[in-house]
C-alpha cells in the first residue's frame, strides 16, 4: 500500500508542454522571460496550429479552404481546374469520334460524323473550350445523328456552369474581403494610464483614415495573461473581457474623427490592484478588437492590435489631434500617436479610493464602519457592544482622531 502511494505521487500529471516548461523553470526565470505577443501590432493572430490529424475537415468546407488560400494557390488552383476540365472533355469528344470512326472518314462527304470539322485531339479539346465558354465559333458543330454526343453535351454545359459558379464566386469573395479595409483602422502606438475624472483609467486611440466610414462600429477589449488557480492548474493566455463602456454604451463608436478609448480602473478591472512599479514587472497583453460594417459594401470589417506591458505609459495623456478651421474640423493624423506627460499617482487604482475615502471620512463615523471601508480591519464579525467601559470608548475616539490627523497630513 505504501508503494502504491509512493508511485501516485511520483507520477507527473498530463499537463500542456507550457505548463510542464513552466513548472520545470524557476520562478526568477520565467519572471525574466521574455513576452511573446498573442496578436501582433497588425492585428495577425501568433499561433500556429499543429498536429491537426483530422485534415479531411478543411475538405468539408472547401469553399472558405479556397478563399483562405494565397494568392498565388488560388490563381493556381483557378487556372487548373479550368484545364483539367477542358482537357477532360476534350478527351471524351475524341473518344466519342474514335469509336465512331470519324477519324477515318476525314473529307468523306458521305459519312456524318458526331462533330463536324473534329479531326484530332487538338480539335477536340477547342471544341470543348468552344462548348464550355460558350464561345461558338461555328467551324465546329455537333451534329444530330449522334446521340452519345449529345448527352456529352449536356453534361459538359451543367458541369461547366457548376465550375464556373464555384470559380468566379470564390474569386469574387476573395477579392471583396475587407482585409485591407481594416488597414485604414489605425489604432495608438502605446496605450496610457492617467487620471480622468478623479479616477484611474487605461485608454488608448482608434482612428479611421478613410471618408467612408465604419457603419456599427464597436470596440472591444480583452487582457491576455497566464494564471495559476488556487488548486494549481495552468491555464495559459487566461482571456479576461476589460470593459470599455458596454454597460454605458460607450463601446459603441461614432467613428467619423480619432477616439480615445477608456477603460476605468474600478473594482471589477483586473488592474485594479497594479501599481506603476507592478506594471513594469507583469508579463500581460491588452487585445483591442474594432468591429464594423464596411459602408460602401456592407460586409463585417474587424481589425485587431495590441499592447504589451512595455507599451502601457504610466502618467500619460495623448495629444490633441482636432482642431478648429474655417467652416471644418480638421485631424492632424502627425500627433495621433503623440503623448505628454502628467501628474499621475503611481499607487494602483485600489490604494488611490482607499487614501481619497479616507481624506473623506467624517468624525461622527463609528469606529467599525470606518475600518472596514478603510480596509484596515481584516474581520468583523460581531457588532460593538452597546455596554461599553467609559475608557474604551475614549480610547476608540481618540483612535479616530488620530487617523483624522494621519489623513489630513
Amino acid at each position: 500500500m505504501e508503494q502504491d502511494v509512493e508511485s501516485i505521487t511520483a507520477r507527473q500529471p498530463n499537463l500542456p508542454k507550457q505548463a510542464r516548461e513552466d513548472f520545470s523553470k524557476p520562478l526568477q526565470e520565467r519572471e525574466r522571460a521574455k513576452v511573446q505577443r498573442y496578436v501582433r501590432k497588425d492585428g495577425k493572430c501568433n499561433v500556429h496550429h499543429g498536429n491537426v490529424r483530422e485534415t479531411y475537415r478543411y475538405l468539408t468546407d472547401i469553399f472558405t479552404t479556397l478563399v483562405d488560400l494565397k494568392w498565388r494557390f488560388n490563381l493556381f488552383i483557378f487556372v487548373l481546374v479550368y484545364t483539367v476540365t477542358w482537357l477532360f472533355f476534350g478527351f471524351m469528344w475524341w473518344l466519342i469520334a474514335y469509336i465512331r470512326g470519324d477519324l477515318d472518314h476525314i473529307g468523306d462527304n458521305q459519312w456524318t460524323p458526331c462533330v463536324n470539322n473534329l479531326n484530332g485531339f487538338v480539335s477536340a479539346f477547342l471544341f470543348s473550350i468552344e462548348t464550355e465558354t460558350t464561345i461558338g465559333y461555328g467551324h465546329r458543330v455537333i451534329t444530330d445523328k449522334c446521340l452519345e454526343g449529345i448527352v456529352l453535351l449536356l453534361v459538359q454545359s451543367v458541369l461547366g456552369s457548376i465550375v464556373n459558379a464555384f470559380m468566379v464566386g470564390c474569386m469574387f469573395v476573395k477579392i471583396s474581403q475587407p482585409k485591407k479595409r481594416a488597414e485604414t483602422l489605425v489604432f495608438s502606438t502605446n496605450a496610457v494610464i492617467s487620471v480622468r475624472d478623479g479616477r484611474l483609467c487605461l485608454m488608448f486611440r482608434v482612428g479611421d483614415l478613410r471618408n467612408s466610414h465604419i457603419v456599427e462600429a464597436s470596440i472591444r477589449a480583452k487582457l491576455i495573461k497566464s494564471k495559476r488557480t488556487k488548486e494549481g492548474e495552468f491555464i495559459p493566455l487566461n482571456q479576461t473581457d476589460m470593459n470599455v463602456g458596454y454597460d454605458t454604451g460607450d463601446d459603441r463608436l461614432f467613428l467619423v474623427s480619432p477616439l480615445i478609448i477608456c477603460h476605468e480602473i474600478n473594482r471589477h478591472s483586473p488592474f485594479w490592484e497594479i501599481s506603476k512599479q507592478h506594471l513594469a514587472k507583469e508579463e500581460l497583453e491588452i487585445v483591442v478588437i474594432l468591429e464594423g460594417m464596411v459602408e460602401a459594401t456592407g460586409m463585417t470589417c474587424q481589425a485587431r492590435s495590441s499592447y504589451v506591458a512595455s507599451e502601457i505609459k504610466w502618467g500619460y495623456r495623448f495629444m490633441p489631434v482636432l482642431t478648429l478651421e474655417d467652416g471644418f474640423y480638421e485631424v492632424d493624423y502627425n500627433s495621433f500617436h503623440n503623448i505628454y506627460e502628467t501628474n499621475t499617482p503611481s499607487c494602483s487604482a485600489r490604494e488611490l479610493a482607499e487614501m481619497m475615502a479616507r481624506s473623506r471620512l467624517p468624525l461622527t463615523w463609528s469606529v467599525a464602519s470606518k475600518l472596514g471601508q478603510q480596509g484596515l480591519l481584516d474581520s468583523w464579525d460581531k457588532p460593538p457592544e452597546k455596554s461599553r467601559d467609559t475608557d474604551e470608548l475614549t480610547e476608540r475616539n481618540g483612535d479616530i482622531t488620530n487617523i483624522e490627523n494621519e489623513s489630513k497630513v
